[in-house]
């Protein structure tokens, strides 16, 4: 909802007032924000520019989708895994960071699009708005990203365990011989590169209050991001993906690796928009994406 909307719901003719003639200078705290600054700060989308990124896509196993998948989603007709690894050295809401993801393909009332089952980044406030905002699962780790040549590399960690690491050869086609370039092209990407996906997330917010799960239903939302590469390679990948209890990126095992592509070029992530409310019983078992801790301990 935009603020104006806001506005127009407002009851209270005072605080209706206290909003029109609001100044910047009104709160004299960063700590809290004036209501002329809110209203001027809103943006139409979150934009990353020059960013950097190698994309690799896989076929896994049809079980190992269908285990991780919370409802109503389902697989989709291909057991296909996206992975990425990104540096942004500039966008219009955070200082340049690093992030990188793990996706699986999953269909939701016949749509298809990716289901984000980790998301980690090395800024603090990357991490809080995508959490916060959307539900997605952001972690801090350290990374590594980096072409020399041909060649790219990059890693994520976390409690010292590169649990992902992947290599690609610029090579202007994909694996085995370009043999499933039309696989990948058959996901949304266009040969230039260009390509808009759709993500499904689940917003949610674990209760402190002892008798409850949620503080709300958890919602599953659905985002979009366009990606308008400047520069763009097909790429023959490979990656290891390293056993980690914190970051199981490895119960999505390579069956079959496709290929991916290297860009830099700039993205737009859009608003999003509620699918609907789902069954907390039902999804409390996948709600421990964003979270790691041993009940157990003492």
């Amino acid at each position: 909802m935009k603020f104006i909307q806001v506005l127009k719901l407002l009851s209270k003719p005072k605080l209706l007032s206290k909003i029109k003639n609001s100044k910047s200078s009104d709160t004299g705290s960063p700590f809290v924000k004036s209501y002329k600054d809110l209203m001027a700060g809103g943006r139409p989308t979150a934009d990353f520019y020059n960013a950097e990124m190698l994309n690799l896509f896989w076929e896994t196993t049809p079980e190992a989708i269908a285990t991780l998948l919370p409802p109503p989603l389902k697989p989709a007709s291909k057991p296909v895994v996206a992975a990425f690894i990104a540096y942004y050295p500039e966008t219009n809401f955070s200082v340049p960071y690093h992030e990188s993801s793990i996706l699986i393909r999953a269909s939701y009332k016949g749509e298809e699009g990716y289901y984000c089952l980790s998301m980690p980044v090395d800024d603090d406030m990357a991490m809080a708005g995508g959490r916060e905002t959307w539900g997605y699962p952001k972690k801090m780790a350290n990374f590594s990203f980096s072409r020399e040549g041909d060649t790219v590399t990059g890693y994520t960690e976390r409690h010292g365990i590169k649990f992902m690491q992947v290599k690609a050869k610029l090579t202007g086609k994909v694996n085995n011989g370009n043999a499933a370039l039309d696989e990948i092209l058959g996901l949304g990407v266009k040969p230039d590169g260009e390509f808009s996906d759709k993500v499904y997330l689940f917003k949610h917010s674990h209760s402190p209050v002892k008798t409850g799960i949620f503080d709300y239903p958890p919602l599953l939302v659905e985002g979009h991001t366009r990606f308008r590469p400047k520069t763009f390679t097909w790429a023959e990948t490979e990656i290891e993906l390293t056993p980690s209890e914190y970051d199981p990126w490895q119960e999505v095992p390579v069956e079959r690796m496709l290929g991916g592509f290297y860009t830099v070029g700039d993205n737009s992530m859009l608003h999003g928009r509620v699918l609907q409310k789902v069954n907390e019983l039902e999804f409390l078992p996948y709600s421990f994406l964003k979270y790691e801790f041993d009940q157990n301990r003492t």
